[in-house]
């Protein structure tokens, strides 16, 4: 494999149909619905699905090389790193740049399932509808449900904030993440052999036969953490991991640029500096997140400039750059 092909994932920022090129997954990794990614016809809205969000985000070799390794392992990405250094982002970098459409996505809270990403069951409102409804009128496929239904193109589900879960949801992820597939039993019971259901995030409706859904492209997942809490090693070793560090001075104005260029003149560029450097400066001493800078950036320089005399502005940094820890950030 040349070096080229190696990396469908180029990290350029530019969309391209490279994803194309990934071979098939490895035999253990393989089911029988598994094929070479064909792109599909009406791939137009795609195009433009994650460029906001994908577009700006600056990834290190080490990212690159990890992602490219997920992809063709067909493993989850799990990645870890403080609040606000572009872990969410990157799901959408990818999505933007090979192609995949709109990131399916998945918060997680403590009272999340794997039941609850597969699909939901409106049980009670079927109930109350009477007999002459349709079961699939009442039942949605969750985010990871909606990355697992058979399509000739894989999609990108982020798993957000995965630490936040109940200490045993990492272990049950794995059947289904090791698998690509999963029974809905309210439809493996139903009398139609095939039922429509709602796709997760759209009003469009996909056949379910049988009660079974068996992937056809191993969705590309990114799990992030913001390192709270150990994980099990069986769930471990089903990942590709990589931590991403805090940006440096020279980085977060990259960053900032990369965002919020277009409301930047060039009168403002030592302004900008001079707020970056107190920024990495107070972020040695409390938790800070790349994210408020560039709300910071944003309010003060980015709208006209704020007068320094009266003492504005510096009020107004020091409302939006609160450290992150409970007991000062209220």
């Amino acid at each position: 494999m040349t070096e080229v092909e190696w990396k469908i994932f180029q990290g350029s920022g530019e969309p391209h149909d490279g994803l194309s090129r990934l071979p098939l997954p490895p035999p253990w990794r393989r089911s029988s619905e598994q094929a070479v990614p064909i792109l599909p016809a009406d791939h137009a809205d795609y195009l433009e699905a994650e460029k906001d969000r994908g577009k700006p985000i600056k990834l290190k070799p080490e990212a690159n090389r990890a992602i490219n390794s997920a992809l063709t392992l067909r493993r989850p990405l799990l990645v870890t790193g403080k609040p606000g250094v572009g872990k969410s982002s990157l799901a959408s970098a990818v999505a933007y740049e090979l192609r995949m459409g709109p990131v399916l996505s998945w918060p997680i809270t403590s009272k999340s399932t794997v039941k609850s990403g597969l699909y939901d069951y409106d049980a009670v409102g079927r109930l109350q509808a009477g007999d002459k409804t349709q079961i699939g009128d009442f039942l949605r496929l969750g985010p990871l449900g909606s990355a697992l239904y058979p399509t000739t193109w894989p999609r990108v589900l982020l798993i957000d904030e995965i630490d936040k879960g109940d200490i045993d949801l990492p272990n049950d992820l794995l059947n289904v993440l090791e698998d690509g597939h999963f029974e809905i039993p309210e439809l493996a019971r139903a009398r139609e052999e095939t039922v429509e259901v709602k796709l997760g995030g759209s009003d469009r409706r996909v056949p379910i036969t049988g009660g079974q859904v068996v992937s056809r492209q191993f969705p590309f997942i990114v799990m992030t953490s913001n390192g709270e809490r150990e994980f099990p090693a069986p769930f471990l070793r089903r990942c590709i991991r990589i931590t991403i560090p805090q940006p440096t001075e020279a980085e977060l104005l990259e960053i900032v640029d990369s965002h919020l260029k277009r409301y930047l003149g060039n009168d403002v560029r030592e302004e900008l500096a001079e707020i970056v450097e107190n920024f990495v400066a107070v972020r040695e001493k409390q938790e800070l997140a790349t994210d408020q800078l560039l709300n910071a950036v944003f309010v003060v320089l980015g709208n006209g400039r704020f007068e320094t005399e009266n003492g504005e502005r510096e009020a107004v940094l020091e409302l939006i750059l609160k450290q992150l820890t409970a007991a000062q950030a209220t």
